[in-house]
């Protein structure tokens, strides 16, 4: 069943990239549907494009099995039981692909159906880049059956460090000042970028063109929960942090190929609710190459996070005057 289940979830991101590719770069598929999906975003058409796919896949090749997506939320089989659930992100990086960039993915993740299953109940991960068709496939305890080369840097250095962040839906002011020395001291001996897709970034960990990525919104707004109001402005009302169906393949493909993944805070993510998307779904996430920089990340976001509470702190003191 293994096998089966890990054949499928590769076929379907195929399948997906398949559907999705002739559209990369097309105006036509920035056109906005009238209902945004189920995590509050906007729907483009080439959303809706591939989640069409997805149900029609599913139907012909696997009616016995249950799925999760951006859109449609959780999807169960017609009079069947279902005991496997695949969460599913057809497009992350919706934008990108919309702007014909190399940076947008499928994320398949397959793992027990039932209430409590968590991120570290996902047996079985695959990311394919849309463009290039490159495949990360990974299955808990056996490694990356798939992948391009694994490269994982070495740097330690956080002014020698690549790596890239996620700005979609959040607020600038704030991260600025969480992240701005990071930004700043990796300006020169390294760089820093934002490329819109959670898995895409996470994958360049694994093939050494990035050292890290950190994404810290739920941290943010769980610590200091004033920001919240921030966040619902910047999107739309919705909170756009990244969610288990962003993470929970990459995740895994990281951890099997000798990566460092954990929340903004340094827990693990294992424990967290795999099927939602809503704020209490959500993740913040710090994806390294090594743990001696995943350490050293964690500490220059616990010290940004001080900045971030004395600035708001020093905003409110001067309103209250």
């Amino acid at each position: 069943m293994s096998e089966q289940l890990t054949a499928l979830v590769r076929e379907l991101a195929l399948a997906l990239r398949k559907r999705v590719l002739p559209h990369l770069g097309s105006h036509a598929a920035r056109a906005h549907e009238e209902e945004l999906a189920e995590g509050g975003d906007i729907t483009f058409a080439i959303d809706a494009e591939a989640e069409a796919l997805l149900a029609e896949f599913l139907a012909k090749r696997a009616p016995h099995v249950a799925f999760y997506s951006e859109d449609r939320g959780l999807v169960l089989p017609a009079g069947e039981n279902a005991d496997t659930v695949l969460v599913v992100d057809p497009i992350d990086g919706t934008r990108p692909a919309l702007a014909g960039f190399e940076s947008c993915c499928v994320c398949v993740a397959a793992a027990p159906l039932r209430d409590d299953v968590t991120m570290g109940d996902v047996h079985t991960g695959c990311v394919v880049e849309i463009p290039s068709g490159s495949v990360f496939l990974a299955e808990r305890g056996k490694g990356l059956l798939e992948s391009p080369a694994v490269r994982l840097s070495g740097n330690d250095d956080l002014e020698r460090m690549f790596w890239v962040y996620g700005f979609r839906g959040r607020p600038v002011r704030i991260y600025m000042e969480l992240l701005g020395s990071l930004i700043e001291g990796s300006s020169v001996g390294g760089g820093s970028f934002e490329l819109g897709s959670a898995s895409f970034d996470m994958t360049r960990v694994l093939t050494g063109q990035l050292d890290a990525y950190i994404e810290p919104g739920p941290r943010i707004i769980e610590e200091l929960p004033e920001t919240r109001s921030e966040f619902e402005r910047v999107g739309g009302g919705a909170i756009l942090n990244n969610t288990p169906y962003d993470l929970a393949a990459a995740t895994l493909c990281l951890e099997e190929g000798g990566a460092i993944v954990t929340d903004a805070s340094g827990r693990s993510l294992a424990g967290r609710p795999l099927l939602g998307s809503g704020p209490e779904h959500q993740m913040s996430v710090v994806a390294s190459a090594n743990p001696t920089l995943h350490a050293r990340l964690i500490a220059e976001l616990n010290a940004g996070m001080d900045r971030v509470a004395f600035s708001l702190a020093g905003a409110q003191e001067t309103e209250s005057r």
